[in-house]
């Protein structure tokens, strides 16, 4: 159960991400808050405590408590409510594929050179479980087979930190998959992309690869905006 403190620093939180608050504005004082949520000026100043480990809030000695801007904050969470609850909502989705293409595309160059007969077996295996689970319209099994797919050729480049680099997004990246992935059409376009990264990585072609996965994500893209988002490609 939530403390008291904390509940009022997620009703602060709200009131940013509403735009209440903007970013760059001060607060309105300690007592005027605690009066506002019915809590303590020992409660507000512990709510504030909570947003300034995220960077939402910073303390400007003789000025206030003024809010940052989202991209300062140092929560993904926090940062993808600012996105959904704002302007930019539909942005996120996208967002997200940029930064995959940044990290994926160069995890295929890297893996095409470094991949083993066993990383290429579990791949070969991926793409004929994301057919099957295409045919059969199951989205779940689609999406675990999918991000087991692009796991593997970020282990496939052999260097350690490369898989940990999109760990922070996780649950986005699947809540991400399943809204595309229960488009049959997608799911079928998916399907040939990653058969040719296969193709690719067992020719063992890194300009062969990262073209692949450019591809791929162009791809992905393409038709996040086409049948999901409803925006032209």
């Amino acid at each position: 159960m939530a403390t008291l403190a904390e509940t009022v620093a997620d009703a602060l939180l709200d009131a940013v991400v509403a735009g209440r608050y903007p970013a760059g504005t001060a607060l309105p004082p300690e007592g005027e808050l605690a009066a506002a949520h019915g809590a303590s000026r020992l409660t507000v100043r512990e709510a504030v405590r909570i947003l300034r480990a995220t960077n939402v809030l910073e303390v400007r000695r003789g000025l206030g408590t003024f809010v940052t801007a989202p991209e300062r904050w140092r929560s993904l969470d926090l940062l993808v409510r600012a996105h959904h609850a704002g302007e930019h909502g539909s942005a996120v989705p996208e967002l997200l594929l940029e930064a995959r293409r940044m990290v994926e595309v160069g995890a295929a160059q890297l893996a095409a050179v470094r991949r083993t007969d066993e990383h290429l077996a579990q791949l070969r295996a991926g793409v004929e479980e994301m057919r099957a689970a295409a045919a059969a319209g199951d989205v779940d099994v689609f999406v675990d087979a999918d991000i087991a797919f692009h796991d593997t050729v970020m282990r496939a480049t052999g260097n350690v930190f490369v898989p940990f680099l999109l760990e922070p997004f996780g649950e986005l990246l699947v809540a991400a998959r399943r809204q595309t992935s229960a488009v049959p059409r997608i799911r079928d376009n998916a399907v040939t992309e990653h058969a040719r990264i296969v193709d690719a990585l067992e020719a063992a072609d890194p300009d062969r690869a990262r073209e692949a996965m450019e591809s791929h994500m162009s791809q992905t893209q393409s038709d996040l905006r086409a049948h999901v988002l409803g925006v032209n490609p």
